[in-house]
């Protein structure tokens, strides 16, 4: 099955503060949305971040803004303060979830690109 990174159909902006981290995942086209939803799961981002070893994932869902926010505990190293790693926060994390891949949509939806 054909497969595109996330960036082809969605857009990130992220934030830290501690050893936390939270990433907004935001569909270009509203249509792609359930779509999303569907594809881009807690378990999903738990495992493409498994390197980071995050204590939890959770994901929390705004329709209305066609987005949808996951919080990801203990993935920073201590936090920017007390990590040697300081090239892994904030927003190289949010390029990170964008490089996942999704199933494409058949033919009959193709996602934007």
């Amino acid at each position: 099955m054909p497969t595109i990174p996330l960036h082809e159909v969605a857009h990130a902006r992220t934030g830290d503060k501690g050893n936390r981290i939270n990433i907004s995942l935001i569909a270009y086209r509203a249509e792609d949305y359930d779509w999303l939803v569907e594809e881009v799961t807690e378990a999903r981002v738990a495992a493409w971040f498994g390197h980071r070893q995050p204590a939890a994932v959770r994901r929390y869902l705004l329709p209305r803004l066609g987005a949808m926010n996951f919080v990801l505990d203990e993935v920073l190293d201590g936090g920017v303060n007390d990590s040697l790693n300081l090239d892994m926060h904030g927003k190289a994390l949010s390029f990170h979830l964008l490089a996942m891949t999704v199933p494409a949509r058949t033919a009959a939806a193709p996602p934007a690109r």
